[in-house]
């Protein structure tokens, strides 16, 4: 079996196991049917150790770095290089922890999002704030297919909301508070998601997010932040999770 990871845009090839941070590099070998992109090595990896049980899978799993702007560059430039060499992706996924809105998402547990939106976009008015849409152009959502996100929720028991995409992660409980209040189905906030989906669309693929939950969206607190169990519960999701993306088609 081989599973092939990638480090920036670096591949990797383990056999049989997923590899460590830092870990021999070798040759690219087949070719992958999805790409997930998460944002640092360590949840890199946290998804390829799921990877290494399922025998053949069909799955690449990229570093891309953290932020919106980091994850859409990185994103796109696998896609294309993907595209000229005649191995194209048909499903793009963001993966990784983050903030969970209490009480709905608690830490430890998993959000699949239906709608990924970025949440800071846009401009600051005296009437408050203005999503860059009602100023007449951009986007701030975009939505997985509905299919693929009940598989997901129903194979992991996952939560289905939207995940928030945010430039300066939340640390205040005004904050927090102003979010939910603007977005009142929000179940978690990242920071990779929505430059994800942008790349996926320019290349018209459909994508998705998951995200294990870490920390409470709200004041910072890294005493109570629970990364390693978070990249457990991440590990535990991929591994039900993989044979649903192999399986899911968009005709479904």
């Amino acid at each position: 079996m081989v599973v092939q990871v990638r480090e920036g845009l670096r591949l990797l090839t383990s056999y049989d196991a997923a590899p460590e941070p830092g870990g021999p590099a070798g040759p690219a070998t087949g070719s992958s049917r999805v790409l997930v992109a998460t944002a640092v090595p360590a949840e890199r990896d946290a998804v390829a150790r799921a990877l290494a049980t399922h025998p053949g899978t069909g799955v690449d799993v990229l570093a891309v770095g953290v932020g919106p702007a980091a994850a859409a560059a990185g994103t796109a430039t696998a896609l294309a290089r993907a595209d000229a060499a005649g191995r194209p992706y048909r499903l793009v996924v963001s993966a990784g922890i983050g903030g969970g809105f209490q009480p709905d998402a608690a830490v430890g547990s998993l959000v699949v999002a239906d709608e990924i939106t970025v949440a800071d976009l846009g401009a600051e008015t005296g009437d408050g704030f203005l999503p860059v849409t009602e100023l007449g152009f951009g986007a701030v959502t975009h939505r997985p297919p509905p299919s693929l996100v009940r598989g997901a929720a129903d194979a992991t028991g996952a939560a289905s909301g939207t995940v928030l995409t945010v430039s300066t992660v939340t640390g205040s409980a005004e904050r927090a508070a102003l979010l939910r209040l603007r977005h009142p189905r929000a179940l978690a906030e990242a920071m990779e998601g929505f430059g994800v989906a942008e790349a996926a669309a320019l290349h018209g693929l459909p994508v998705m997010e998951v995200r294990a939950v870490s920390n409470a969206v709200g004041p910072r607190d890294r005493d109570a932040w629970r990364i390693g169990a978070a990249l457990s519960a991440l590990t535990e999701a991929f591994g039900k999770l993989t044979p649903v993306l192999e399986g899911w088609n968009d005709h479904d």
